[in-house]
């Protein structure tokens, strides 16, 4: 009798760690399918706010019933950047303990210098904030969990979470660690981001002019949009220079991104600018430019279109040259919109490149466009390109306070494929005084 006991003892035991073994292993597999979709769905955005809102609300309820994420800020503070709890009642409390609280600063900063998550239950919790009470709902926080954020060899802030359930419920050290890894990892690729862009926009900003220059009879109007998925400098570039009586206008685009092209970006347009503050006819400034950019020894090519208006009987005399570039529009008072025939061959390509002007006259009314290729090259859903719809579009800009800027919202809002700058510089006609 006592041996058949003790068999079934042995069958009871081996029975329950097989189930305990099943227990663990399925556990496992719930973790690791939910740290899955918390990356897909942290990773999903690039943007820094976007993925702290995502950080805080994946986890809730499937991990805890509050969450909080804090970063360190300019003053090494941990500052709350985003929260969530499973009840709306309890959002504005949450926010508030996270933000002013002192006994939680505490903890948080002890988290943050920790090397692992750190669960802290009953008596570990006397003198915080946490207990019963309609913030909670009613339920007491039973438990709360900091885990560090660390990416990249630098610790960005912690990860909290508040627990309303009972501690078999919580999530294990394993869960926890590995969530705050990866949560940190989105963050700081998303920051990361977010500071290049910043950089490459004042680096932009900076290969454009400041402002356009107040002119007697002309009211000029200039956008620029930087290609959404780029991260680095575009090479186009536009300005508008006065020289006694004259106005000349240029827009160009030099091939490719990066420092390369910025580099270029700044001598193209410095040295037109140069040249034109000076009175140079538009197909000599070219020319010039072309030799400066062939003693540079440069891989890459640059276009370009300059445009010289001097006051004339009735308005003003246009002496245009092109450079390889897309060419500019006129479009009339009446609507009608016409093309200036004017060519040539690259920047930085050819020697001996010859560069004819073309003469016309501008009439009050009328508006001279110039623009970078990013503008006509925009293809929309059914296939077209925003080049086929470009005389309807600038008829409906015409009368626009700024044509450049409504141009430039119209190609995006069309543009359903294709990536690239775009610039826009319009020279709108009026009467002299």
């Amino acid at each position: 009798m006592e041996e058949r006991l003790l068999q079934i003892a042995d069958v009871l035991i081996a029975s329950n760690k097989r189930i305990v073994e099943y227990r663990i292993h399925d556990r496992l597999q719930v973790e690791d399918a939910f740290l899955a979709e918390a990356s897909l769905q942290m990773d999903a955005s690039l943007d820094v706010e976007e993925t702290l809102r995502r950080v805080a609300r994946l986890a809730v309820p499937a991990v805890a019933e509050g969450c909080v994420v804090h970063l360190f800020g300019p003053g090494d503070e941990l500052n709350p950047v985003a929260s969530a709890h499973v009840a709306a009642s309890a959002q504005d409390w949450l926010a508030e303990v996270s933000r002013a609280d002192s006994w939680l600063a505490k903890v948080l900063r002890a988290g943050a210098e920790g090397g692992a998550s750190e669960v802290l239950r009953g008596t570990d919790l006397l003198g915080g904030p946490f207990g019963t009470g309609a913030a909670a709902e009613g339920a007491p926080v039973r438990a709360l969990s900091v885990s560090p954020l660390r990416a990249r060899g630098r610790s960005l802030g912690t990860l909290t979470f508040l627990y309303h359930r009972d501690d078999a419920e919580i999530g294990s050290p394993r869960l926890l660690d590995d969530l705050a890894g990866r949560a940190a990892l989105a963050i700081d690729t998303s920051m990361l981001y977010e500071q290049r862009r910043r950089h490459v926009q004042v680096l932009q900003r900076h290969l454009l002019p400041r402002a356009l220059p107040d002119v007697d009879g002309v009211e000029l109007s200039a956008a620029y949009a930087v290609a959404d998925s780029s991260l680095d400098v575009g090479g186009d570039f536009y300005d508008a220079v006065v020289a006694g009586d004259q106005l000349a206008l240029l827009i160009g685009d030099v091939c490719g991104r990066g420092a390369e092209a910025a580099a270029l970006t700044g001598l193209a347009r410095h040295t037109l600018r140069t040249l034109l503050e000076d009175r140079t006819p538009p197909a000599q400034a070219l020319a010039r430019l072309n030799r400066a950019l062939l003693t540079e020894q440069t891989t890459r090519f640059v276009t370009a279109v300059v445009a010289v208006l001097s006051p004339a009987p009735g308005g003003w005399s246009a002496e245009v040259a092109s450079a390889g570039h897309p060419r500019p529009l006129v479009r009339g008072a009446d609507g009608r919109v016409r093309e200036v025939d004017c060519s040539g061959v690259f920047l930085g390509v050819l020697e001996d490149a010859d560069y004819q002007p073309t003469h016309l006259h501008l009439s009050e009314g009328e508006a001279l466009v110039m623009f970078t290729d990013g503008l006509t090259e925009a293809k929309g859903a059914d296939g077209s390109y925003f080049e086929d719809h470009l005389a309807d579009a600038l008829r409906e800009s015409g009368a626009a306070t700024d044509p450049a800027g409504r141009l430039v919202t119209m190609s995006a809002d069309f543009r359903r494929h294709g990536d690239d700058d775009t610039a826009v510089l319009v020279a709108r006609l009026k009467g002299r005084a």
